[in-house]
C-alpha cells in the first residue's frame, strides 16, 4: 500500500469542496495525474487488483477530508474567502510550467494545438459569467431529484480526472452543491449514497476516456488540460475587495500556492 497517497488523497478531497479548484489540478501539482487516470481504468478491467495499492489509500484521504474538512473549508470561505481563493490560484498558476515542460510545447504544439488550447480556456472562462443561485437546501429525496443528483455526481466526477474543471463548481451549476455540502455535514446516507453512485459510475466512463486520448492523442490532450488550467482561473479569482485589507494576505497566500505547485513539480 503506498500509505503516502493519503495526504494526496486528503489535498484533493479538500479541493473538491471549494467551487473553481479542481482534483485533478492537485494531482497534476502532485506528479500522480498519469497514474491516477491509469489506475482507475485498470480499476475497471482484469487488472484490477494491481491498482489497489494505489488507489486505496488515496481513496481514504479524499474520503476523509470530503468528509472532515467540509465545515471548515465552508468557514474558511465565508470569513477569508480571497486569500484562500488566491492561494488555490498561486497552485494553479504554479503548476502551468510543469506542464508546458512536460508536453514539450514548444516543440510539438502546433497551429491546432494553440486554437485548442485557446477555445477550451474561452469555453472554461466563460462559465464564469454564469452566476447560480441555487442556495436552497432539498431535505425531501423524490425520484426526479434523486436522479438530479446523479447526474450531478456524474458530471462531477469528471474533476477529479480533468485538470481545471471544478466538482464543486459543477453541483452549483446543477444546483445541488448546498444539499450536498449539508448532506454531508448531517450525514444525510440517501443523499450521499446517490451523488456517490453517480460519481463512480462516471469514473468508470470517463477514466477510460481520458485514457485513450492520453494515449493516443497525447498534445492534444496536453493543449486541451492546459486549457482548462487557464480558464478555470478566472473562476478562481475573486478579485480585490473589503477596501485593500486582505490584499498583503491574498499576495502570501497567492506566492505560497504557487511555491508549493512549483517545488512538487519539481520534486516530481
Amino acid at each position: 500500500m503506498e500509505w503516502k497517497n493519503i495526504y494526496r488523497g486528503m489535498l484533493m478531497g479538500v479541493s473538491n469542496i471549494i467551487p473553481g479548484v479542481s482534483a485533478g489540478t492537485i494531482a497534476l501539482v502532485l506528479g500522480i495525474y498519469d497514474r491516477l487516470i491509469v489506475s482507475i481504468s485498470d480499476f475497471f478491467s482484469p487488472r484490477w487488483r494491481q491498482t489497489l495499492g494505489f488507489l486505496i489509500p488515496l481513496g481514504i484521504g479524499i474520503i476523509g477530508a470530503i468528509m472532515a474538512f467540509g465545515r471548515l473549508i465552508t468557514w474558511l470561505i465565508t470569513h477569508f474567502e480571497q486569500p484562500t481563493q488566491f492561494f488555490f490560484l498561486g497552485l494553479i498558476i504554479g503548476v502551468v510550467p510543469l506542464l508546458f515542460k512536460q508536453s514539450d510545447m514548444k516543440k510539438k504544439f502546433k497551429a491546432v494545438h494553440y486554437t485548442v488550447l485557446i477555445l477550451t480556456a474561452s469555453l472554461v472562462g466563460t462559465i464564469g459569467i454564469v452566476n447560480p443561485d441555487e442556495t436552497a437546501v432539498v431535505l425531501d429525496l423524490t425520484m426526479v431529484n434523486g436522479i438530479w443528483f446523479f447526474i450531478a455526481g456524474w458530471v462531477a466526477s469528471m474533476s477529479l480526472l480533468l485538470p481545471g474543471m471544478s466538482g464543486a463548481l459543477v453541483l452549483i451549476l446543477f444546483g445541488v452543491y448546498y444539499t450536498a455540502m449539508n448532506a454531508l455535514a448531517t450525514l444525510d446516507l440517501p443523499v450521499i449514497f446517490i451523488l456517490a453512485s453517480g460519481i463512480i459510475v462516471g469514473f468508470v466512463i470517463s477514466s477510460k476516456f481520458i485514457k485513450y486520448l492520453l494515449n493516443n492523442f497525447p498534445y492534444m490532450t496536453y493543449a486541451a488540460i492546459i486549457g482548462l488550467l487557464l480558464g478555470s482561473c478566472v473562476l478562481v479569482y475573486p478579485g480585490f475587495g473589503n477596501g485593500g485589507a486582505a490584499v498583503f494576505p491574498s499576495l502570501l497566500t497567492f506566492a505560497a500556492g504557487a511555491y508549493t505547485a512549483l517545488m512538487l513539480g519539481s520534486k516530481k
